[in-house]
């Protein structure tokens, strides 16, 4: 009997596959932070499996955009924010990186408060107590954690999504109906409908995504000896863009899949049973309960918790890239403290700031809309500036991006901008 080489084996074939997975699957992971939770429960109480189809529409565009920033980072070697100050305005890139760590910073300060909340829920004791935790071990563990097993960490992280998998097999689920509404939308024309849409929109395709994984992409060269800016090594390109386009094929259809379940779930227990208003991540799992059973509730709530310990790394880390990219200080999580002080002062104070959030007077609520609406509206000029710097070749080189990626750019810009215009249209500006 032939014996299999160790190329052959099921468990190298499996490491190989899992080493492929980084910036994608981190960032399509994050995207389902506990934010993003809440905007998906939302949607699946309030509009039942009305709200399907909207994920199937976003999939695409965000595979297309972060394939996008992923060849920037890996083309350049640099992160977004220091292709934008290399090439175009100050003040653009100031005004773009100065809302980014704003909206960054509330949206942490908003997730740690929902891992508080989700703890509280599944073992009682003190929410703040709980949230100063949550906080600081993100924070340790950036900057503690070498940049090679801290990436390790956040993978395995992502498997708490599929918590939200598991949830919708827990209950009874009509899949005939699920199918025929994925496939067939119902489209109402009505401002609560089209509001919600924006904000599933809002909440998938988010700016500080573009900015790790750009930026992550530069890391995976650095921490690579024998890589190089594609640029400037283009006999490296072909095995690094379809390890690129795996990873982000599967990163983000991951983030969509979870979502998808996340409206199934609370639409056939919660919009089923008349509970139509979720306003948290922590509500949503506590209205599971009486509904769904314990196991729906404490795979949720865990799933919350999980998925907050990935997102607010990423969205510190997001947030540093961008301001020391501006600034041209030293970036890299590779780096130790003492030699990228500066870097690490932005992901300490977004976090520490964002756990100051969840003691003030502030409503969550509140405080999530507004970053919405600052990720709308930033959202729009870091994708014009993204289309127009993968089109350069004076930047870019060779490796300028297809005309597939130039249709999907532009349409997700487009989408977006819509959006950004709905959103001051509800609010009546």
């Amino acid at each position: 009997m032939p014996t299999l080489t160790p190329r052959e084996t099921p468990e190298v074939s499996a490491a190989l596959w899992l080493n492929k997975l980084g910036p994608g699957l981190i960032t399509g992971a994050a995207d389902d932070d506990p934010s993003g939770i809440a905007t998906y429960s939302q949607a699946g109480a309030q509009f039942g499996f009305n709200m399907l189809w909207t994920i199937f529409l976003t999939y695409p565009l965000m595979v297309g955009v972060q394939v996008i920033s992923a060849k920037i980072g890996r083309v350049t070697g640099h992160g977004l924010a220091t292709s934008i100050r290399r090439h175009y305005s100050g003040w653009l890139l100031y005004f773009i990186v100065g809302l980014l760590l704003v909206a960054n910073t509330i949206n942490i300060g908003a997730d740690l408060a929902a891992m508080a909340a989700a703890l509280n829920l599944l073992l009682g004791g003190p929410t703040h107590f709980y949230a100063v935790g949550f906080g600081a071990a993100s924070l340790l563990l950036q900057i503690i954690v070498p940049y090679k097993r801290y990436v390790r960490i956040l993978k395995w992280l992502t498997l708490a999504l599929l918590a939200y998998v598991g949830t919708a097999f827990v209950v009874h689920m009509p899949w005939a109906q699920v199918m025929t509404n994925t496939l067939m939308p119902h489209l109402a024309w009505k401002t609560e409908f089209v509001t919600t849409v924006v904000a599933v929109f809002g909440t998938t395709i988010s700016p500080y995504l573009f900015f790790w994984q750009a930026s992550e992409e530069v890391e995976e060269q650095r921490a690579n000896a024998k890589a190089a800016p594609l640029k400037y090594a283009p006999e490296q390109a072909s095995a690094n863009f379809r390890r690129i386009r795996i990873d982000t094929f599967i990163g983000m259809g991951f983030s969509n899949a979870v979502a998808y379940f996340i409206i199934l779930t609370t639409a056939v227990t919660l919009n089923a049973h008349g509970v139509t208003d979720i306003q948290t991540s922590a509500q949503a799992a506590s209205a599971l309960r009486p509904i769904a059973g314990e196991l729906a509730f404490w795979l949720f709530s865990a799933g919350i918790i999980g998925t907050g310990l990935l997102a607010v790394p990423v969205l510190a880390g997001s947030a540093a890239y961008a301001v020391a990219g501006a600034f041209n200080w030293k970036s890299s999580l590779g780096l130790s403290p003492a030699l990228a002080k500066k870097f690490y002062s932005i992901i300490a104070i977004s976090t520490l700031v964002g756990v100051a959030i969840c003691f003030a007077p502030i409503d969550p609520i509140k405080a999530l809309y507004w970053s919405a609406v600052i990720n709308g509206v930033i959202s729009v000029p870091i994708l014009v500036v993204m289309m127009l710097i993968a089109r350069r070749s004076d930047i870019m080189g060779q490796f300028v991006i297809s005309l597939r990626l130039k249709v999907l750019g532009w349409l997700c810009t487009g989408v977006m901008a819509s959006a950004v215009v709905a959103m001051f249209v509800t609010m009546g500006i």
